[in-house]
């Protein structure tokens, strides 16, 4: 079996089925979230796995919850090894045990770090330089399963979420050409997770495309920059409109915290609590993200503007975050 929502599950999918992967397993069926309201027109849409899925022609399960009768199902299924990321239910444990072989989750972390709800976004912008895949077997704590391996990749300095998020989709390609052979051998060795190492996330909110020019440094504001892009975006406004920061990096200079310094090739320069913050794309309501020069062009920001600054709320913390009153649609 194999339950997941969302489309960073995809190259795995393919390996799966694909001439290597089919030759060791065969995937019998997919769980998945029900198909919700997507984009502005809010018109209902299956996700990329139910269609992948559909198109292969192998049996999709949407349940709305993971009650009672869904979890017998599930069991009268007999599932021999259940791979789980991204799914969006909290599994019980009748259903963990379902699969004699295990259920195992893949987490876009390298456990014990960043476990919790947004571990892509939040390892870009807390500014780390390598991240990865970690394949734990589920227990009902939050991601503190025992781990079998991991497969790292590295946070480029200009890499946005969007680009980790790519990186660890195909991460998980290796990570489970090299785990499933030793699963099914039962070779497959488990190590407990370091708990007291271990660092927690939250889901992400509107309010977290927030700004401090005032509290902190320009490397710390670039880096939430891009770990939030393309959701929430970082913003801040500008003629009574919120301007969105699609990319930043930071650069040598200083100038008053907020205060639009100028521009160079590659970007708008905004000083900070230290050194000038370079942003690099931004986009206005109705508009599409652009490079700065290609923005600037259409709609000058003249030098002297002063963005205001907002207080950021941590986004990592060492033990697990309260559940939050708004996330993501």
């Amino acid at each position: 079996m194999f339950l997941g929502s969302d489309a960073i599950s995809l190259p795995l999918l393919h390996w799966l089925v694909g001439p290597e992967g089919s030759a060791l397993v065969e995937l019998t069926a997919i769980y998945t979230q029900p198909d919700r309201p997507v984009g502005r027109g809010q018109k209902i849409q299956a996700n990329a796995i139910k269609q992948w899925a559909l198109a292969r022609g192998l049996p999709v399960h949407q349940p709305e919850k993971l009650t009672p009768e869904v979890r017998a199902a599930y069991a009268a299924s007999a599932p021999e090894l259940a791979l789980v990321m991204a799914y969006g239910h909290i599994l019980r444990d009748d259903f963990i045990a379902a699969a004699p072989l295990g259920t195992l989750n893949f987490h876009a972390s390298l456990l014990p770090k960043y476990r919790g709800a947004s571990p892509i976004q939040t390892s870009v912008a807390n500014g780390e330089a390598e991240t990865g895949v970690s394949l734990m077997r589920i227990v009902r704590q939050l991601d503190a399963g025992p781990v079998a391996d991991r497969e790292a990749v590295r946070i480029d300095p200009l890499d946005t979420a969007l680009e980790i998020e790519q990186k660890l989709a195909a991460a998980c390609v290796p990570l489970l050409a090299r785990a499933l052979p030793c699963l099914l051998a039962g070779q497959l060795a488990f190590v407990e997770q370091d708990h007291a190492a271990a660092t927690f996330c939250r889901k992400l909110t509107k309010d977290d495309a927030a700004l401090d020019f005032t509290a902190a440094p320009a490397a710390a504001l670039a880096a939430r920059i891009n770990g939030l892009n393309p959701w929430p975006a970082a913003q801040v406004e500008w003629q009574g409109q919120p301007l969105k920061f699609g990319l930043a990096d930071a650069i040598e200079g200083s100038a008053a915290p907020g205060l639009v310094a100028g521009a160079d090739a590659e970007g708008l320069l905004i000083g900070t609590a230290a050194g000038l913050l370079r942003i690099r794309r931004l986009q206005k309501p109705g508009g599409k993200m652009l490079p700065a020069a290609d923005f600037l062009r259409g709609s000058p920001i003249a030098p002297g503007t002063v963005f205001a600054s907002r207080p950021m709320a941590p986004l990592v913390g060492p033990v697990p975050f309260p559940v939050a009153r708004a996330s993501r649609p």
